[in-house]
């Protein structure tokens, strides 16, 4: 029998980080799902609402990888009070010839952090405006920070502004970002002062009622919306998502169920069978992009599997460059 690698979130980290080629491969795995026959199921998900707990399963075959992955991705909202982190998981990594294991990622959610932010990064080059140089950031955890760091890699961020309900989280946040990327970064008091004369906004909380409306947004200003990724969260109140110039979806099956779209369509402002384009379509040029300078432009990310393939994919291809991991005998 073949061996699989068993790798570590510590051989994870140190071999893959959020960079040009992790942008690089989830573009391509979003240009994919427009382009090819991929296979990608619904998302499963197990919630355990007494602990504020969740478990979402996502999956993708994409043609012309060699494998595929499986994602168990548990987020526990309540830990951060017990000194541990929100999210966790693993990856198995698959052979799409043969169904064996290749890989098993114990990345305790690494991966997942990394490929959600390269998607965020892949919207706002896609769909922000090119010269978008200050950022409006909601949220002060670890994908509010990655998300910042991944925006510095597709657009010249000079000025970032956090906002958190934790108005200690978000300053410790900003004080972090401002020496990693070398720009001001400023916690602000209330989501009007982050969001005014941003070039860039993007919404990382698990937040349950709406954040930004409509009020709230200036002509010109992309929204990237990644934290409502279950039926119950909600970022973007529905009347931002009709007055938006162009409403993006990663997967429109998806956001119709789970994302801010879906809040949207139960408050009637949006029919439940409207078509929006998809990121890949965007990205392939099936569909049109930002329209003008001064277009409201949103991007709702919910997760999708060809993500975790294509991180996956990525990170086995790196550990065998690098001679990373732990070879085991099944």
């Amino acid at each position: 029998m073949p061996r699989m690698t068993v790798l570590t979130e510590a051989e994870l980290r140190r071999i893959v980080s959020l960079d040009h080629e992790a942008v690089a491969c989830v573009e391509q795995a979003f240009l994919a799902l427009a382009t090819k026959p991929v296979a990608m199921p619904p998302i499963l998900r197990l919630d355990i609402p007494e602990h504020r707990g969740e478990v979402d399963v996502k999956t993708a075959y994409v043609p012309g990888l060699d494998g595929f992955a499986i994602k168990i991705s548990p987020g526990f909202f309540d830990n951060p009070k017990l000194g541990l982190p929100s999210l966790n998981g693993l990856m198995v990594l698959f052979s799409a010839r043969t169904g064996l294991v290749e890989a098993l990622l114990l990345d305790n959610g690494y991966l997942t952090d990394v490929r959600t932010a390269a998607a965020g990064a892949v919207a706002a080059k896609h769909l922000s405006r090119p010269d978008a140089s200050k950022a409006a950031i909601l949220g002060a955890g670890m994908q509010a920070r990655l998300q910042l760091e991944a925006l510095a890699l597709v657009r010249p961020i000079r000025e970032a502004r956090i906002w958190a309900r934790n108005p200690e989280r978000a300053k410790a946040a900003a004080g972090e970002l401002a020496d990693k990327l070398g720009i001001r970064v400023t916690a602000m008091p209330s989501v009007q002062t982050a969001v005014a004369e941003a070039d860039i906004i993007v919404t990382t909380t698990p937040a349950t009622e709406p954040l930004l409306g409509a009020a709230e947004v200036s002509p010109g200003q992309h929204i990237t919306a990644m934290g409502s990724d279950s039926e119950h969260k909600n970022e973007l109140a529905p009347d931002l998502i009709e007055r938006a110039d162009l409403y993006v979806a990663d997967s429109l099956s998806q956001v119709r169920r789970l994302g801010e779209l879906h809040h949207a369509v139960a408050a009637g402002m949006i029919a439940p069978d409207a078509v929006f384009p998809e990121l890949g379509a965007i990205i392939a040029g099936k569909a049109p992009g930002r329209s003008s300078p001064q277009a409201i432009t949103i991007c709702d990310l919910t997760g999708t599997g060809v993500q975790d393939t294509a991180i996956a994919t990525l990170a086995n291809a790196r550990a065998k460059a690098a001679n990373a991991g732990v070879p085991f005998d099944s």
